[in-house]
């Protein structure tokens, strides 16, 4: 026992030592525009993945859905390699390869041992260089992607969601959903495909990330051995900016009373990434909290929120969440209601948002604060969330952010900050809705504009 205890206090390291003993992460751009990004560790496994500039954002009403379905084709082959035999290289290395899809980016992403890193950052950019785009499994991808839709229409908080995309950013890009339209991925070409690539697959708007056992200037060399086709050969190339969305509130209402509960969304516009009022934000949405019915604790949950969903039994889940894009934001809430609970739950939820704005507490704050030191602290599990990490803030930001800079940042929000920004973002503003399912409780539009303030006496 005594030998265990030595052992387990020898493993153990303070929150600050965590953060002072962060390896640095480096960063390269290369001639091309191309910037490669790594931290370093003693791990025997890494992860290695492109980041790129382009997503639904990026489309218009007649592309919509390119990129998701260009995501399926990424992996059926190129034309180095078939799609067989690039899936038996990959499991030769005993690797895991992965990608997604999103409004402002897409990623590719390999974990593999290190000493492997070579013949990944090849695979990497064989799969964005030379993509097949063969027409025989673009139609056996367009049959899998169609038959997607249909599931995901079943996932009511992921409709939800894009029908609040749908209304608060109406006739802009990021009203699109990530996977397109049915219509759209029935009729979308080769031609079309391989546009999206000569579009948006460029060296300057790529990262090439790592994290693990590697070392960065093998991944250095490794990039400008692989990373030199024509599609890279653009030094200078400029990155367009996103074509610019407005935010409007308004509502989109889906009322189906066959359905046993009721989803609901409600935001207002939030700050873009870059923006410092992101972090005092992310404190307000941990204060509020978040509830399923699975959770233990009952009445005594640290939330005022949980503990009267539990008291009163107002709905089976609630979450908050702030969504960044590039220059705006979604800063809003979620709950999942039976049909008689919606009224009292979307009262209890704005008042809570009134609250923030008006007599947020310095013990809240603090304890919201370590709740996001310990999310923050979760990013350094395994080299695959580290690579993401790496992999979006430079996209994001130009930059990887230090955890210590973070930490110094959540320090710094107090209980004035946090009612300040939150009147800034939420006090008297139009907000966005979207409602499915048994929804008609859900009061009128005006109504819940009117709990957007507070009459003061």
């Amino acid at each position: 026992a005594a030998l265990l205890n030595l052992t387990r206090k020898r493993g153990a390291a303070t929150y600050a030592q965590t953060l002072q003993n962060i390896p640095e992460t480096q960063v390269t751009t290369l001639e091309n525009g191309l910037r490669v990004a790594s931290e370093e560790s003693n791990q025997p496994t890494c992860t290695v993945g492109l980041w790129i500039e382009a997503g639904s954002r990026y489309e218009d009403t007649k592309t919509n859905g390119a990129g998701f379905f260009m995501e399926h084709m990424a992996f059926k082959g190129t034309k180095k390699r078939s799609g067989s035999a690039f899936e038996k290289e990959v499991e030769s290395l005993g690797a895991h390869l992965n990608g997604y899809t999103s409004r402002e980016q897409t990623a590719f992403y390999i974990k593999a041992f290190s000493k492997d890193m070579p013949k990944v950052v090849e695979l990497l950019s064989d799969l964005v260089q030379n993509c097949a785009l063969e027409d025989s499994q673009i139609e056996k991808e367009r049959g899998i992607i169609l038959q997607e839709l249909k599931e995901m229409d079943s996932n009511l908080t992921d409709v939800t969601f894009d029908y609040l995309h749908a209304t608060a950013y109406q006739g802009t890009a990021l009203a699109h959903t990530v996977e397109g339209t049915t219509e759209n991925i029935k009729r979308l070409t080769r031609a079309d495909l391989a546009s999206y690539v000569d579009t948006h697959f460029k060296a300057p708007r790529m990262v090439l990330a790592a994290a693990g056992g590697i070392s960065h200037r093998e991944l250095v060399d490794a990039a400008k051995q692989h990373f030199t086709g024509a599609s890279f050969a653009y030094k200078g190339d400029s990155v367009p900016a996103p074509p610019r969305c407005r935010f409007t509130g308004s509502e989109i209402r889906a009322r189906d009373d066959a359905l046993p509960l009721a989803h609901i969304a409600l935001a207002v516009e939030g700050p873009g990434w870059a923006d410092p009022d992101n972090v005092v934000l992310n404190v307000a949405n941990a204060i509020i909290g978040r509830y399923d019915r699975t959770f233990g604790g009952g009445k005594n949950q640290s939330s005022r929120l949980a503990a009267l969903a539990v008291e009163h039994n107002l709905c089976h889940s609630f979450e908050p969440f702030n969504t960044s894009y590039s220059d705006t934001g979604l800063f809003g809430f979620h709950f999942v209601s039976g049909p008689l609970s919606i009224d009292d739950m979307m009262f209890c939820a704005q008042g809570e948002w009134m609250r923030l704005c008006t007599s947020a507490t310095e013990s809240e704050v603090t304890r919201a604060k370590n709740y996001l030191r310990n999310a923050m602290v979760a990013q350094l599990d395994g080299t695959t969330r580290v690579c993401e990490n790496i992999g979006s803030h430079i996209l994001h930001y130009g930059r990887r952010i230090p955890l210590e800079e973070w930490d110094a940042r959540i320090s710094a929000v107090d209980a004035r900050m946090v009612r300040d920004v939150c009147s800034k973002y939420i006090y008297d503003k139009c907000p966005a809705i979207a409602a499915v399912g048994p929804i008609e409780q859900l009061l009128d539009y005006n109504r819940i504009r009117s709990s957007m303030y507070w009459i003061r006496l």
